[in-house]
């Protein structure tokens, strides 16, 4: 008995580790019965791991790679890669946990809720061929009124999610996408508590 005890105990406490979750505004319970979500992605003002702004790790990265002149070959897809993977990612992977479409998220602007992912902070990981480090990403869920911006009914902040395990490449987009799908499956769990 004891041991199941401590079992479920270490379950619970890695469980509450994993989600990293913080509810700064409202409540989840505001959602309960809201079946879609218009979705909205904000990158403004984002913090890379070890710079001062984003601007800087971009300047350190292009001039690395300037003499083979990848440079702006770089900056081009750390912006591409956000319409191209991340936001697919969350809301590929957010749909794909409700099984039945009980709840769903998409480019949706007649939808009267929606639900704004800003991206606040990321580690881009790193792949060096055996030493491999997945992508974390720090960002802020807010759900608000459609019509009436001001209206908000919840605004989680996730902290440091660490991108979810693939087999499949292992690029910078790659490893950053997969931090938006373990967001993406955090909120889903969160919400599936009051279906």
């Amino acid at each position: 008995m004891r041991n199941f005890l401590i079992t479920i105990l270490a379950f619970f406490s890695i469980t509450a580790i994993a989600q990293r979750f913080d509810i700064q505004q409202g409540s989840l319970k505001n959602l309960k019965g809201i079946s879609e979500y218009n979705v909205a992605f904000d990158y403004s003002d984002i913090k890379v791991h070890g710079f001062e702004t984003e601007e800087a790790f971009l300047r350190e990265k292009m001039k690395k790679r300037e003499e083979q002149g990848r440079d702006e070959e770089f900056k081009a897809e750390w912006f591409e890669s956000r319409s191209r993977l991340y936001e697919p990612a969350f809301i590929n992977y957010f749909n794909k946990s409700f099984k039945k479409g009980e709840i769903r998220v998409g480019v949706l602007p007649e939808a009267k809720y929606t639900m704004e992912i800003k991206t606040v902070w990321v580690y881009p990981g790193y792949n060096a061929g055996t030493a491999i480090e997945p992508a974390k990403i720090s960002a802020l869920v807010t759900v608000r009124e459609t019509a009436n911006p001001a209206n908000i009914l919840v605004a989680i902040y996730f902290d440091k999610s660490i991108g979810l395990e693939h087999d499949l490449g292992n690029t910078l987009g790659d490893r950053i996408s997969w931090a938006y799908e373990k967001i993406a499956k955090n909120l889903a769990m969160q919400l599936k508590r009051f279906l």
